[in-house]
């Protein structure tokens, strides 16, 4: 099993951001996916989740309205559209699959 996160960097306040995850191993399909982050020094939080056949999703209160989960299970990759970023929003963002399948992680950092 694998997640590879990519599209992570640096961007200013108010500007948006596409973070991917290429998954490979298991059949991405039957699994909802979540985005995770973390920043320094705080736990680990759980920012959106999307079903198996993206039907449903759930956001955090902290990224409802600003951030968008999608999925594309033709070609094994979920996807996290943040807009409007805040400097709050620097962390260390996290694919997780099913129980215990994680990512790498991917920086965001948000400053001016």
């Amino acid at each position: 099993v694998q997640l590879v996160e990519s599209g992570g960097g640096l961007v200013q306040p108010g500007e948006s951001l596409r973070l991917s995850c290429a998954a490979s191993g298991f059949t991405f399909s039957s699994y909802f996916m979540d985005w995770y982050r973390q920043a320094p020094g705080k736990e680990r939080e759980l920012l959106a989740r999307i079903t198996g056949r993206g039907i449903s999703t759930y956001y955090a209160d902290s990224v409802k309205g600003r951030f968008t989960i999608s999925r594309d299970n033709a070609k094994n990759t979920v996807y996290l559209q943040m807009n409007s970023l805040k400097p709050e929003d620097t962390a260390v963002y996290y694919c997780h699959a099913g129980p215990a399948y994680w990512g790498q992680g991917t920086q965001v950092t948000v400053s001016s």
